[in-house]
């Protein structure tokens, strides 16, 4: 299942080059070069470390405010359930506890808010925490829809804050590898980038049950309509329903997508065609985004890409059916006329061996080097420059999956004009853009 990908090591980067490169699946180069990249700093003085709030207790909020206090201190959880508000307030020490996120953002000696919530929260809470004047470590996907993207590019900017999105592969020395290789034509002219993503569950019919005391569930629900109590609906499998999430498409996509976007040099941009295909339907009363499918898309450079689904893993990473060697496995693959790279968290291979094994130039295109994603951000909000994955990259990264999303409902192929950020002459398409949101929780309310 998807968790955050630890800090790079550089006990293991120090050991001997070929030893180092061979437990990493990363050139002895580039590992000895990366070994020599600064580390972010840990603040030496109790003076020097942020007041840390967690917004959204759950397991990934939970994993992102303990990266957090290695360089501040949580002094506050908020969560609407109030066992795990609890719960995370012991393990990670914090003084106090909320349930409303507007209340908690003023808590005393606050100045970094680590966003955990579920999806259909992530923009409200941004908003909020932006505009009361604190930086922001965001979850991924960065938005529920492209227009809570827009405003959020807009209010960072408006208010000078760091927002970083917590798309952590951006801070694998794996995947800049990947994208640096790409960028500098190491296979040739990019043809065709795929993605592939774990499966959905396909679940249900599911039954309403009571409410439980702890779980204030008018307020989870928030922007999203109103509907009765099923478990299924809360906490982790949030993501199955369209009213909180976009599915794996959202889900790992947000990681995969935002990977082929900054090879192709498209990551402030997007694609300019869209077309996708559902390969599983919904039990009614059950999970309502598709758990298979599979998404074309086409950029103005003439790079197709396409989005679907390992056939040998569900979400859950369980197998699905018999597993053959020339399965796809979870990752990213970029196809060039010179050659083929995969990569993904646990390894990267190519179709020739110098494509890894041949150093780059010293006149290469080189991207921003960021080995621990967390560690970025804090740097950030002591120098404010812009995080590795600052808002405008992850609305564009999540736009991608977005723009999946709709055409996975639309059922069409669909026109895209990524400077406009609309579709072209499709009003029904473009009405996905944004959504109704139930009161109070509309962005007047942040």
């Amino acid at each position: 299942m998807n968790t955050p990908t630890s800090a790079f090591n550089r006990r293991i980067l120090l050991k001997s080059g070929a030893a180092a490169a061979a437990s990493l699946c990363l050139p002895r180069w580039f590992v000895e070069e990366t070994a020599a990249q600064a580390a972010p700093e840990v603040p030496k003085s109790p003076s020097d470390r942020p007041g840390i709030l967690l917004v959204g207790c759950g397991g990934m909020g939970e994993a992102d405010a303990r990266l957090a206090s290695k360089f501040g201190d949580v002094l506050a959880v908020c969560d609407v359930d109030r066992n795990r508000a609890d719960e995370k307030a012991e393990k990670l020490k914090a003084d106090a506890r909320y349930s409303d996120f507007r209340k908690a953002i003023n808590h005393r000696g606050i100045d970094v808010v680590v966003n955990g919530t579920p999806d259909h929260w992530h923009t409200l809470v941004n908003l909020h925490a932006l505009r009361a004047g604190k930086d922001v470590y965001s979850e991924k996907p960065l938005t529920l829809t492209i227009d809570e993207g827009k405003k959020l590019v807009a209010a960072a900017r408006e208010t000078g804050r760091i927002l970083q999105t917590g798309s952590q592969q951006r801070s694998s020395p794996r995947f800049r590898l990947a994208c640096e290789l790409v960028r500098n034509g190491r296979l040739g002219k990019l043809v065709h980038i795929l993605t592939t993503l774990p499966s959905g569950p396909i679940e249900g019919p599911f039954a309403i049950k009571p409410v439980p005391p702890e779980l204030d569930w008018n307020f989870w629900l928030g922007q999203a309509p109103l509907v009765d109590y099923v478990p299924q609906r809360c906490h982790l499998t949030f993501r199955f329903w369209h009213e909180y999430s976009g599915g794996t498409i959202t889900d790992w996509g947000a990681h995969h997508n935002d990977i082929a976007q900054w090879a192709n040099g498209t990551e402030r941009s997007g694609p300019i065609t869209v077309e996708g295909k559902v390969l599983s339907q919904p039990i009614p009363g059950g999970y309502t985004t598709p758990a298979w499918y599979e998404v074309q898309y086409t950029y103005a450079n003439g790079v197709t890409q396409t989005c679907k689904n390992v056939r040998s893993e569900n979400f859950y990473g369980a197998p699905v059916g018999e597993v053959k060697a020339s399965d796809e496995r979870n990752g990213v693959r970029f196809e060039g006329t010179d050659g083929w790279l995969f990569v993904n968290r646990e390894k990267i291979v190519a179709s020739r061996p110098e494509i890894l094994e041949q150093e780059l130039p010293a006149n290469a295109e080189r991207l921003y080097v960021s080995n621990d994603h967390m560690g970025n951000f804090f740097e950030c909000v002591r120098s404010r420059k812009p995080p590795v994955c600052e808002p405008e990259i992850g609305h564009r990264s999540v736009s991608v999956c977005h723009l999946g999303a709709i055409a996975l409902r639309t059922g069409r192929k669909l026109n895209w004009d990524p400077a406009r950020e609309e579709f072209v002459n499709d009003s029904d398409a473009n009405g996905y853009l944004a959504r109704e949101m139930r009161k109070p929780w509309s962005y007047d309310a942040v």
